[in-house]
Parts: C-alpha cells; structure tokens; sequence
C-alpha cells in the first residue's frame, strides 16, 4: 500500500460507486491514500452507517492495474463483478477502448467491451484456467479431489473445490435459498480444511445450459451476486459433465454467462452501472 506523505492528512476523497447485479462497489483512482481509505473500509462499507459497498476497487489508471478490498479491509485475488466494474470505470471516466487488458495482483484479465449505454457498459471477462487441485486454494486435501465432504456445525455437506484466481468450495445437494447460505456460509469460509479461508456458493443444476447460486463471499458475507463465484459454479458443474460449454449462472442479483474456450479458460459476460459519483469528508468516518 501507498505510504506517502503526500497524502497523510487527505481530508476529502472522490468516489464512484458501481453495481454489477447488486454486488456493488466503491472506486477510488490512484494515486491517493490507499493505507488511509482501507483502515476506514469497514464504517465506509457498512450498509446502515457508512455509504454501502461490497468493497473497494483502487484503480490505477496509467498502468490499468487493479487491486481489491473487502469490507473487512483484506485484500482480495480477484473478483470477476469487480474487474467488470473496474472495465466499466475505465471506460466511462477514463476513454478505455474497445479492448483492454486489467492487471491484478497475478495475471493480466483481457476486457472485450461489448456495449456501452449511458452508465451502463457491458463487458466481456477472461477469468483464467480454473485449478481444481487442492493446494491451488489452498486446501488441507491431496490432489484434485472431485468431491469433499465437509463436516460443520450446520451439517455436512459435499462440495467441490476449485480456484479461479482465488479459492471458491461450491456446494452441492443443499437447499439453494438465502437462508441455508447464512446458516452455512460462516462455517465453511472459516472450515479447518482452508488455511486462508474461501468463498462459498450453493448450486442446484436446473438443466445443461443453466444453474442456480447462492452465495458467501470470504470478507464480505452474504452477496447477491459474484463473477468469480459464477465461474466457480460454472467450472465445478462442467467438472461433474452437469452442462455443457456454455452456462447461465442464476443469482439473486441476476445471472452471467460463462463459457469454456478450448484452451480451457472460463469467459464470463455481463453488465456493470455506473451509480454515482461523490466526494466524501473522510473525518465524517473516522
């Protein structure tokens, strides 16, 4: 993070808040006081006494790199919603083209911008290879388990592990409803079996081109939708031979269409708007 005096006594800072099917986010654009906004993240992102926010996005517009925060204030690998959202501030306040490249903390994410009208830009993401292989999560198992079985205080379960840049355990064969997701979600993002944690998705197969998804974000909770979850769901069902190349994710806040290209990576399209813009007094969160 940035620890420059430059900007040790900021007092007000610009904001853009986005959503991408109600998993929104705050954008700040750097150079700015990156250490001083993430202490403050958990009263900024409360949703009753701060402004509201699934996280922070703190965009780099010279080098188009990107990293992410959660309202906990931990870092993220990555977040599909998030590196939309990110595609879609580089175009509306920045004149991204048409194509582009996102940097993240360990690869390069390729934006194919789709359509743009008035603050809504949809775009098209290259997530990555999804990994199932235990370690990539990390996870206390050997291999590349096709199933796990997981024992929590709200029940076992059976899931299937798999990160696409970052750690998601989709769970198979529960109740896919809001309310098993909070009972489950908290055990599981914090289960003995993943030492750094993970993300949690309930999924029932509707048919070969659709699912549907419940989902708990590591550092954040309970979220109605999330880009990197849906590949996460998308790889796990294609794993199992549920559905076929090409499969619309269904979550609370809408759905996403991810799809498998031949050289195994997971491509993921949909929406990002624009919500508004604001300057805040940072002592108004201290």
């Amino acid at each position: 993070m940035e620890n420059s005096a430059e900007f040790a006594t900021v007092s007000q800072l610009a904001l853009t808040k986005y959503q991408a099917l109600g998993n929104d986010y705050l954008v700040m654009d750097l150079p700015g006081p990156l250490d001083q906004i993430v202490a403050l993240l958990p009263r900024l992102c409360d949703r009753n006494f701060g402004l509201g926010s699934d996280g922070l996005l703190a965009f780099d517009p010279a080098s188009m790199r990107v990293r992410i925060f959660n309202p906990d204030a931990s870092e993220a690998q990555k977040s599909g919603n998030g590196l939309r959202i990110t595609a879609a501030h580089a175009v509306l306040e920045h004149g991204a083209g048409e194509r582009f490249d996102l940097h993240t903390v360990d690869r390069s994410n390729a934006v194919r911008v789709l359509s743009r009208e008035g603050p809504e830009v949809v775009t098209e993401l290259d997530i990555g290879r999804p990994s199932f292989r235990a370690a990539d999560l990390p996870a206390n198992f050997e291999g590349e388990p096709d199933q796990v079985g997981l024992e929590t205080p709200a029940g076992t379960v059976v899931a299937v592990l798999v990160s696409v840049g970052n750690p998601h355990c989709v769970v198979f064969d529960q109740p896919v409803t809001r309310e098993r997701c909070l009972e489950l979600g908290p055990h599981l993002e914090r289960h003995p079996a993943f030492p750094e944690r993970t993300n949690v998705q309930l999924c029932q197969v509707v048919d070969r081109a659709r699912v549907r998804a419940e989902i708990w974000e590591r550092g954040a909770g309970y979220t109605l939708a999330s880009g990197t979850s849906a590949s996460a769901v998308a790889a796990a069902c294609m794993r199992r031979g549920q559905v076929g190349e090409t499969v619309t994710v269904a979550m609370p806040g809408g759905s996403l269409a991810v799809r498998r290209e031949a050289n195994g990576d997971l491509v993921q399209s949909g929406p990002a708007r624009r919500v508004y813009r604001a300057t805040i007094d940072l002592s108004d969160f201290s």
